[in-house]
């Protein structure tokens, strides 16, 4: 089912957290988002094969496939873009994803038909035209791939975050708001220590979003943040949090 994040009537976004069902736990649960904006659309993370045939009935609600203009990759791993040639095969569509990963995304599809298909975001970021609005690929780069994006959309003041903020929860929970900070701690910070590369990047970031207008971040595994309090609880936790490089040892690096 969709949760509605947004809608003003002309603007859309939704968040789709139940599309990886218990009967894939085996799968690492994953949330897959649309911006509709005048009838024309972007899906944000799409997914893998679990998820194709849910979101393509789900989105085609809101705009028929032929008016899917863009799928935005925050990432290249198999739970962000594996469906790609699905989405090449039902609808006009173009991935954007870092220019880092252009050439690897073709090894997801047939390599046919996809000339055209798939373009570089610039490390520093870009702004996407979306119907009468405008998407902004935010540079969120070893967080946790060296080239990353996050998508933020001015209209309704959501960050879609990608593996920052992600929490390791059960598909029931997944979709809930983040009610008690200091709780959801335990569900993030195991994640953080690993995927994250270093704590100069989140430092790097948080000074970067604390100049953005955010309502909401919303990442690719778990539950979201809402408001601007929650949201600024999650900047000051991650900007002091270390990780990644700034944990290992040569202890961590011993030939078995």
């Amino acid at each position: 089912m969709a949760v509605e994040l947004f809608n003003n009537g002309k603007h859309i976004c939704l968040a789709f957290y139940d599309l990886v069902d218990e009967e894939h736990d085996h799968a690492v649960q994953c949330n897959q988002f649309m911006i509709a904006d005048s009838g024309h659309g972007a899906l944000i993370d799409p997914g893998g094969n679990l998820t194709y045939n849910a979101l393509l009935m789900a989105m085609q609600r809101y705009f028929p496939s032929k008016e899917l203009v863009w799928l935005l990759a925050s990432h290249p791993d198999p739970d962000i873009i594996a469906s790609v040639n699905k989405w090449f095969v039902a609808s006009p569509c173009k991935v954007l994803i870092s220019k880092l990963w252009t050439r690897f995304v073709p090894h997801f599809t047939t390599g046919r038909d996809i000339q055209g298909r798939i373009d570089g975001i610039p490390d520093e970021g870009m702004e996407i035209p979306l119907g009468e609005s405008r998407i902004k690929a935010i540079p969120a780069h070893f967080m946790h791939a060296e080239g990353n994006f996050q998508f933020y959309d001015p209209v309704s003041k959501i960050l879609f975050s990608g593996d920052l903020g992600v929490s390791l929860v059960d598909h029931d929970v997944a979709g809930l708001p983040v009610k008690d900070f200091d709780a959801h701690i335990p569900l993030m910070e195991p994640f953080h220590r690993r995927y994250m590369v270093s704590n100069k990047i989140l430092r790097f970031w948080a000074h970067m979003v604390r100049q953005m207008d955010i309502e909401m971040i919303v990442p690719q595994h778990g539950q979201r943040f809402v408001g601007k309090a929650m949201c600024n609880r999650f900047i000051d936790w991650i900007e002091k949090m270390p990780c990644g490089i700034d944990l290992m040892t040569q202890d961590n690096y011993r030939a078995p």
